[in-house]
């Protein structure tokens, strides 16, 4: 009588070095993700005109977190984020942030810490904006978390990036 051998699962296949096909759907969700961060800086500081025009760049003195935290005086921490509005130290912890998490992300190096600092700062968005317009809860700032959390995760620094350097798998900082 003959056997019968189950296929692989898609899962389980893997490419000639060694990854899954899940592992390169991470990296790349590392790196796009990583982009909006550091794109947000950017333009942020140069004032581009996608978000952010020459007028209002950091670089010609704006305060990138004055538009969007003066538009919460009326939610229900609005208080709280609209007095932060314009602080020199938060315009510098959260264009840091923003730099720091693009660039962790870009480069797969510091994805832990990266995720933690991305979500406290997408959490604090989410929470200056309560009570949400179109949603009860959820929005792309706890959808954008949560994948924080998957790429830390799935070691997502591995693949497509420079996570599998000596130095990062000698510190698990760095990962």
């Amino acid at each position: 009588m003959a056997t019968i051998t189950p296929a692989k699962p898609v899962h389980a296949v893997h490419a000639a070095d060694g990854k899954r096909p899940v592992d390169y759907v991470w990296a790349i969700a590392r790196i796009a993700l990583g982009w909006t961060f550091l794109w947000a800086f950017v333009d942020k500081t140069f004032g581009l005109g996608f978000a952010t025009s020459a007028e209002k760049a950091w670089l010609a003195g704006g305060s990138p977190t004055t538009g969007f935290l003066k538009g919460t005086g009326e939610n229900a921490l609005g208080g709280v984020f609209s007095a932060l509005a314009g602080q020199a130290w938060v315009d510098w912890m959260f264009m840091m942030g923003l730099l720091g998490v693009g660039l962790a992300l870009m480069l797969g190096v510091g994805t832990r810490v990266a995720a933690v600092a991305g979500s406290l700062m997408l959490l604090l968005m989410w929470a200056a904006e309560l009570p949400l317009a179109n949603n009860p809860f959820m929005d792309d700032h706890i959808i954008y978390s949560i994948v924080l959390v998957g790429l830390a995760l799935a070691n997502a620094g591995t693949t497509l990036g420079l996570g599998n350097l000596p130095i990062v798998k000698r510190h698990a900082f760095l990962r």
